[in-house]
């Protein structure tokens, strides 16, 4: 008897088989949610589904196809080391010729004092290695009680159980029983919501580092391990960090003792207009997690990085503990390394990092030429390729919509009926943006375009609904 499921579109098989990610479960597999939409292809910046539909991907897949679409020396690059060695393990001081190389680019790249690199998957996995580095070091040095982790709220680190814990969105605990005992929250560096009135962005930086003090002191200095901090809050509301504020987070760190881990996941790679968000805004890192734009997701690969101050304390660890004892079976994949290298020279070759900071300021000039004055924008903020802009209904009196209305979520609908993707960030109605870095300014020029139309759409249909008033 022939399968049941050769009868079935690619839809229905996929409704009946697939568990979606960040989707109302029952809704979708029921089909009343429609979809999915299945991507069949892409080049440069635009996608393509099965439908025939072409989409501008105004968000980079997740922020990580950096370099575009369609890139066919990666694939080559793939293909041709696969053929070469498509596997073999980096236990016990095995190795293999692409990851070596990726390994000092990346050195050659990244802030002062960084020493080697650990590689996983993704970026939630790089996180959960760098608990347990934190964990080794402080046990190497004596000082097995400093085990907590302090995030902030808002910030993303990853979806597992320890990165989910990290993260400060409450959607990642509810139900999971999320956050464990180790992770504490402290200030999201948001000034338009969080500061004060009249309070100035380095007088809110300055409040950050005390919050973080207070926190540190209240737990006991001793028992308080690592920071970890997106340079650029991500899928928190994309947040850039006020004026001084991580000069001033450094300080509280460094009277501590405690390590500074930057999440670089979104950030590195040149999103910002600098190679690392560590370097574009002055960081001092002890550990950096790089994944997404390590190899513009053409495969899975993340790192670890490990700066001297750690690295020299791990290497004492061998004589009180013997072998490094953390490893998984994918790491220091050579297929991911070698997708790795060509996406990087990619990156070199065709100056993207450069583009990122020219291109980006023209962006983010837009973006708020386009919407600085809207009637229902509260904020347009962002830096480098990596931008959002937030929605309230009274931007004077800093009135939120009604949650209920999902005024985020409708607008990054009508982009899509515009042919943009855009994406609906959570805790706030914010529409986020992170194209590719191979973006120019007249792609930039189309993208704000078809946003303005969507946002005006929305706004319309918000005024006829008497959910918002006409201006």
């Amino acid at each position: 008897m022939a399968d049941a499921a050769h009868n079935l579109s690619l839809e229905e098989m996929d409704r009946q088989s697939v568990l979606h990610p960040f989707t109302q479960l029952k809704q979708f597999a029921s089909g009343e949610l429609g979809g999915p939409r299945i991507v069949e292809g892409g080049e440069g910046i635009r996608i393509r589904d099965t439908k025939g539909n072409e989409l501008i991907d105004g968000f980079a897949g997740l922020y990580c196809v950096n370099v575009g679409y369609g890139r066919g020396e990666i694939a080559e690059a793939i293909y041709a080391q696969a053929k070469q060695l498509a596997y073999y393990h980096a236990y016990a001081g095995h190795s293999n010729e692409p990851t070596i190389r990726l390994s000092d680019k990346i050195l050659r790249k990244t802030p002062p004092g960084m020493s080697k690199i650990f590689y996983g998957l993704g970026g939630s996995d790089a996180n959960e290695t760098n608990a347990k580095i934190v964990w080794y070091y402080n046990n190497v040095r004596g000082k097995p009680n400093k085990t907590k982790f302090i995030a902030r709220r808002r910030g993303y680190h990853g979806g597992t159980v320890f990165s989910g814990s990290l993260t400060g969105l409450e959607v990642f605990h509810t139900a999971f029983n999320l956050p464990v005992p180790q992770v504490l929250h402290t200030t999201a560096p948001h000034h338009y919501w969080q500061a004060e009135e009249g309070m100035s962005e380095r007088d809110f930086s300055k409040k950050c580092a005390e919050d973080l003090n207070s926190l540190i002191e209240a737990e006991g200095p001793e028992t308080v391990g690592a920071f970890i901090g997106e340079p650029v809050l991500g899928t928190g509301g994309i947040i850039p960090p006020p004026e001084g504020y991580w000069e001033a987070i450094q300080e509280v760190l460094d009277r501590h003792d405690v390590l500074l881990i930057s999440d670089e996941v979104v950030c590195g790679f040149g999103r910002l207009g600098s190679e690392f968000g560590a370097i574009h805004y002055g960081m001092k890192p002890d550990l950096m997690t790089v994944a997404k734009g390590l190899t513009s997701a053409y495969q899975p690969l993340s790192g670890s990085i490990v700066g001297d101050r750690v690295w020299k304390v791990l290497e004492d660890g061998s004589d009180k503990y013997g072998p490094f004892a953390h490893g998984l079976t994918y790491s220091a994949h050579p297929c991911g390394a070698a997708a790795a290298l060509a996406n990087l020279e990619i990156i070199e070759r065709e100056n993207l990092v450069g583009n990122a900071k020219s291109t980006g300021a023209y962006f983010q000039k837009a973006l708020k030429d386009a919407f600085g004055d809207h009637p229902i924008v509260g904020e347009v903020r962002g830096e480098g390729l990596l931008a959002a802009v937030e929605f309230v209904a009274d931007p004077a009196r800093k009135t939120r919509f009604d949650a209920s209305l999902k005024v985020g979520a409708q607008m990054a609908a009508a982009c899509v009926a515009e042919g943009l993707i855009s994406r609906a960030m959570p805790h706030g109605d914010i529409l986020g943006f992170a194209p590719p870095l191979i973006v120019r300014e007249g792609d930039i020029d189309e993208i704000v375009a078809r946003t303005k139309r969507a946002v005006d759409s929305v706004t319309d249909k918000l005024v006829r609904e008497g959910s918002l008033k006409a201006a």
